[in-house]
């Protein structure tokens, strides 16, 4: 499968119809499943990439199915590349990469994904870690680093659309971070 251009995502309440659901979207086009996992308070999180064509159909097909058991979707067309490790966990950091510190906190995994776009496309900043809703209660947060101008612009960007979608729950720039802080990303 070529390298995903798009992201989707579908947040459910429903475990049961999540698994139902999940089924139904890599069914209804060629998507790879990035995440499906059971998320705190009893939810269920579907992360799909592809095409964005296949990645419309595929939440199209799943939101339509859903009922009232859907919380939240999103499909990020052209997302930013470097969203793709960052949300795999599999970015290190070499020494001398590391800058200002950025997080950006949400109240939902779906809405990290479109701040971590967000950062990622309005500032030269690396996305190191986005944290889609395990363990913090349903929350997601986004890591990134670059100069203590870019991460501010990324951060502001982030948070604007988590704002703007009523979800964002802290933004916090962190301009000379101890080395600790990124221990285990170097």
């Amino acid at each position: 499968m070529p390298a995903p251009k798009s992201i989707g995502a579908i947040e459910l309440s429903s475990i049961g119809v999540g698994y139902r659901i999940e089924d139904e979207m890599l069914k209804a086009a060629s998507v790879e499943l990035l995440i499906a996992r059971t998320i705190c308070s009893g939810k269920y999180l579907i992360v799909l990439g592809g095409s964005v064509s296949d990645v419309e159909a595929a939440i199209s097909a799943g939101v339509g199915a859903a009922g009232e058991a859907i919380i939240d979707s999103l499909v990020l067309p052209n997302v930013h590349e470097s969203v793709f490790p960052a949300l795999g966990q599999s970015v290190a950091l070499g020494a001398d990469h590391v800058g200002a510190l950025g997080i950006v906190e949400t109240f939902s995994g779906v809405s990290i994904l479109a701040a971590a776009d967000a950062a990622a496309k309005a500032a030269r900043v690396t996305l190191f870690r986005i944290h889609v809703a395990m363990a913090l209660g349903g929350k997601g947060f986004l890591l990134l680093t670059g100069s203590v101008a870019d991460v501010r612009a990324g951060v502001e960007a982030a948070a604007g659309e988590a704002r703007n979608r009523g979800l964002l729950v802290s933004e916090v720039v962190i301009p000379r971070p101890s080395r600790e802080l990124f221990a285990e990303y170097l």
